[in-house]
């Protein structure tokens, strides 16, 4: 995790939407640097597991909340998982709640 970038709201993937690689991973809520000079943060990061249970390297999973100006657009605060496997990702700053999903090809 990023410093400053405030990783609030996390779960652990139990669903079957999303493919193989994610199960049993974890997705964390950004919510975004408040006192750094570039801000950082503010989107969806995903970190898979290691067979040991360990933490591998996370990884941007849905950005887009913060812009090549620094200026947030909207602030992930949690992550859900709805029955089918898709995300709900809470945000303050819009006031609005995203929902993510997958459809394989």
């Amino acid at each position: 995790m990023a410093p400053h970038a405030a990783d609030l709201g996390l779960m652990f993937y139990t669903g079957k939407m999303f493919p193989a690689a994610y199960q049993g991973g974890i997705f964390s809520a950004q919510h975004g640097s408040w006192n750094r000079t570039k801000p950082i943060g503010a989107r969806v990061m995903f970190t898979p597991l290691k067979p040991d249970g360990t933490a591998d390297k996370p990884q941007v999973f849905a950005e887009g909340w913060l812009n090549e100006n620094g200026e947030y657009l909207g602030r992930p605060v949690d992550v859900a998982m709805l029955l089918d496997g898709s995300l709900l990702v809470s945000d303050d700053t819009a006031g609005a709640i995203y929902r993510i999903s997958y459809e394989g090809q």
